[in-house]
């Protein structure tokens, strides 16, 4: 009944409305590629200089959780795929990672290059997914945690666009548990 309560609820009613519209808006990307309704524009480009603006966009994010950032890349590395459709895999990777570093707050991006292949790789320190649930967080709506989902507005919708996207560019896409956290990678060709 006061101007304090009204403008907490009016708050928390814009940000769930925020999360639902974004949610669409991954839903319907999602659908879009699952159908092959997105045009793939394959064209030769900087995966380093991709990786960069990405971690300039969530620079932010690495400073309030004091996150340790290894990348080390500087000379340029160029793959053929589309720009825009990688750009939401790096994106989700990261994201990814943010949300769930733990202990040490290490992020690492690695590019490992096997002949006219460039894997990808984004480690963070933290819990391990469970070896059952390895293969199921690719599913739409999967969340292996719950309630740590919901502490930081997680949909479920974000590892099935990664899936989405490396299906239609026909790459390889996957996650490894290590002793102290989890790589997500994926790979592109460097050669059209």
């Amino acid at each position: 009944e006061d101007q304090e309560g009204r403008d907490f609820y009016c708050e928390v009613i814009m940000d769930e409305a925020n999360k639902m519209n974004n949610m669409v808006k991954k839903l319907l990307s999602l659908n879009e590629l699952e159908f092959g309704n997105i045009p793939i524009n394959f064209e030769r480009f900087d995966i380093v200089t991709l990786i960069e603006s990405v971690l300039e966009a969530t620079d932010i994010l690495f400073r309030q959780k004091e996150v340790t950032l290894h990348f080390d890349v500087k000379e340029p590395v160029f793959v053929w795929a589309d720009e825009y459709l990688v750009e939401q895999v790096v994106t989700n990777y990261i994201g990814n990672a943010l949300n769930h570093v733990s202990g040490a707050k290490i992020i690492e991006i690695k590019l490992i290059r096997h002949d006219d292949v460039i894997r990808i790789a984004v480690f963070n320190t933290g819990e391990a997914i469970p070896e059952d649930e390895l293969d199921k967080i690719w599913i739409k709506f999967y969340k292996v945690d719950k309630a740590r989902t919901r502490e930081y507005g997680g949909s479920g919708i974000g590892l099935s666009i990664v899936k989405a996207v490396m299906n239609s560019l026909n790459r390889e896409c996957g996650v490894i548990n290590h002793p102290m956290g989890v790589e997500f990678w994926f790979e592109l060709d460097t050669k059209a």
